[in-house]
């Protein structure tokens, strides 16, 4: 069974985000406590909530990485899920009500390079490695996420309807 093992947020933006035990998401808002200092290049819509897989994390912790949950921005770490169950168009359920689409990868950017030895934040990036990455994602349906909520891979957003 996948389920979530992390929630973070930050309401002064920036990194790293703090642990909660629940996300209240919504599609207006995004992450109900969380903020972001680019907007450029995070937050909006399509990039409503970043997620990421606990397998990946722990497989750069064995490298030596002192990454941790929250430090590279993630709000959402899920542990369970296959890593082809990660891809632009994927939809998973969360919880008893929250639906949420995969959108983008999320490029590392130099914010982040205290969690990497030598500061080589690459170690987190789709192109460099593909599929291990953090993942951007917009809310298609709202409500609560809360610390061992099961996660289900939804295969296709044509299996949840569009809003």
């Amino acid at each position: 069974m996948a389920q979530v093992i992390g929630l973070h947020v930050n309401p002064q933006g920036g990194v790293p985000k703090h642990p909660v035990d629940t996300l209240e998401v919504s599609l207006i808002d995004g992450i109900s406590g969380d903020r972001q200092n680019d907007l450029k290049h995070h937050g909006g819509p399509q990039r409503a909530i970043c997620l990421m897989q606990w397998e990946v994390m722990k497989e750069l912790q064995d490298a030596g990485h002192p990454i941790f949950p929250g430090s590279t921005g993630e709000n959402l770490l899920i542990k369970g899920l296959d890593v082809k169950d990660f891809y632009v168009g994927s939809v998973l359920s969360v919880g008893s009500s929250v639906i949420i689409e995969i959108t983008s990868d999320a490029p590392p950017c130099k914010t982040i390079r205290e969690s990497f030895a030598n500061g080589v934040f690459k170690a987190l990036s789709h192109t460099v490695q593909p599929q291990k990455t953090r993942w951007y994602a917009r809310i298609k349906t709202e409500g609560a996420i809360t610390m061992n909520d099961e996660v289900h891979a939804i295969s296709g957003s044509e299996q949840v309807g569009s809003q």
